[in-house]
């Protein structure tokens, strides 16, 4: 061998010494020969096991019998050693460990789950309501868009201003016609509609605290429910009939429904204007189509209450979905699709239910109740399973109403006291409404008497 070869060969083995390392130490751990076996490769225990104890069993017959065999399998099954072969000439690839999952972020985790509402258990303001009327089948107490509560208390219309805390007299109503029995704000939140016992309707201009008319010849008997589309005002009466009244002209009466047998005690329209849902004394509910010309023709007339339905209440994110309530021989709040009339689902509340409200932001729903224990339950959509329930009143909660922002609810119960629940979560900034110079329907009432 001449000094160049050497030199050359000491070149080559010498020219990637990490590279080299690499290999040979690969080499060693794989043992790339197939004939020769790789002892770090193999379990001992288990080749003499298989070396030793199997061949027990073939030489002495007696030890081996259909159970033991079973028991053997499922050891075999359980402990991998189904394996035939003892040499073993390459390692096996090595497990891919799962790397530990990061917690997750405080901000990914707000996103994932929506922190809870703490709701109150208490009422944030307790008014005294005294002579309000404990009477299951009437509508005294409302919530306008101006933020002013009205309510009315034996022959007494009182304001309150919920921007200032503020207390006013509306009207006082003389014995002879009075008392009060249902009141309702126009859309516009300035005007007062107040039903009387002597059947005639009586509107109100709340910021001049003047009369602007007298609806009369409508009904025959107390005015127990009022709600409002726009410029007509439905009212509903103890003499069964639902009329409907445009403030606008002297002949005010445009249409009556002529359905229920007993007193009219629920009237809601919805959202849209287009229908009018009506529940009465007589266990009826009754979806009227305000397009249909025939007054006497109801497009749906459901009879699945059994007692008094005064609750209503139009879902404001679904358009043809009704909660109603049914009274003490019923104590059920059910669903309805209004465009087919049937009854989605139905829920045993175990007392009279009183007064339905829907969460403006959130898919709730609240319903105020009687005997016995006279709470306010807030139920989550659609599953109703119970979020909380509200006590404070000390006798059935006759009637709720609903902040112009949807956050508070305003409950008057029999135990002559009014109450405020910040339930529904706390106000979203909302820019204030433009005020109109022409405050429709009532711009020319002034000369209507």
């Amino acid at each position: 061998m001449d000094t160049g070869s050497l030199k050359s060969d000491r070149k080559t083995r010498y020219r990637c010494p990490l590279q080299e390392q690499l290999l040979r130490k690969k080499n060693y751990r794989e043992n790339l020969d197939r004939f020769i076996p790789n002892r770090s490769a193999m379990d001992f225990d288990y080749a003499h096991y298989m070396l030793t104890e199997r061949r027990k069993g073939k030489e002495n017959p007696a030890l081996s019998s259909p159970s033991r065999d079973a028991y053997r399998k499922k050891l075999n099954d359980a402990f991998n050693m189904k394996r035939t072969r003892i040499l073993a000439f390459k390692n096996k690839p090595a497990t891919i460990v799962k790397p530990i999952p990061q917690e997750v972020s405080p901000c990914h985790h707000s996103k994932l789950t929506k922190p809870r509402r703490n709701i109150p258990q208490t009422s944030e303001r307790t008014l005294d309501a005294p002579d309000l009327l404990d009477d299951f089948y009437l509508n005294l107490l409302d919530w306008g868009r101006a933020n002013v509560l009205a309510i009315a208390l034996g022959n007494t219309v009182y304001l309150w201003d919920a921007s200032d805390s503020s207390t006013s007299e509306l009207v006082t109503i003389d014995d002879v016609n009075g008392p009060v029995t249902s009141v309702s704000w126009a859309p516009d939140g300035q005007h007062l509609a107040v039903g009387l016992t002597n059947s005639e309707v009586q509107l109100w201009d709340s910021t001049a605290t003047r009369q602007l008319r007298s609806l009369r010849g409508g009904h025959r008997a107390r005015v127990s429910s009022l709600d409002w589309n726009n410029h007509i005002l439905t009212t509903g009466g103890a003499d069964s009939q639902i009329i409907n009244n445009d403030v606008r002209i002297r002949s005010h009466i445009v249409g009556i429904y002529s359905g229920h047998r007993q007193e009219v005690c629920g009237l809601k329209w919805s959202a849209s204007g287009q229908h009018l849902a009506s529940g009465g004394n007589d266990n009826l509910l009754f979806i009227w189509d305000r397009s249909i010309s025939s007054t006497n023709m109801p497009l749906h007339r459901l009879e699945n209450h059994t007692a008094a339905v005064k609750a209503l209440a139009w879902c404001p994110f679904q358009g043809n979905l009704l909660a109603s309530g049914g009274g003490g021989a019923d104590r059920c709040i059910k669903f309805w699709n209004t465009h087919t009339g049937v009854c989605l689902n139905s829920v045993d509340t175990g007392t009279q239910v009183c007064a339905l409200l829907w969460n403006k932001n959130e898919k709730e729903l609240l319903s105020s109740h009687g005997f016995t224990e006279n709470q306010i339950t807030l139920w989550k959509y659609p599953s109703m399973l119970k979020m909380t329930e509200l006590t404070g009143h000390t006798s059935r909660v006759l009637f709720m109403t609903q902040s112009p922002d949807g956050c508070t609810v305003a409950s008057a119960a029999a135990d002559e006291t009014l109450r405020f629940w910040n339930i529904f979560g706390s106000p979203k900034l909302v820019a204030k409404p433009v005020a109109k110079t022409n405050h429709e329907p009532f711009a020319n009432l002034c000369s209507i008497r």
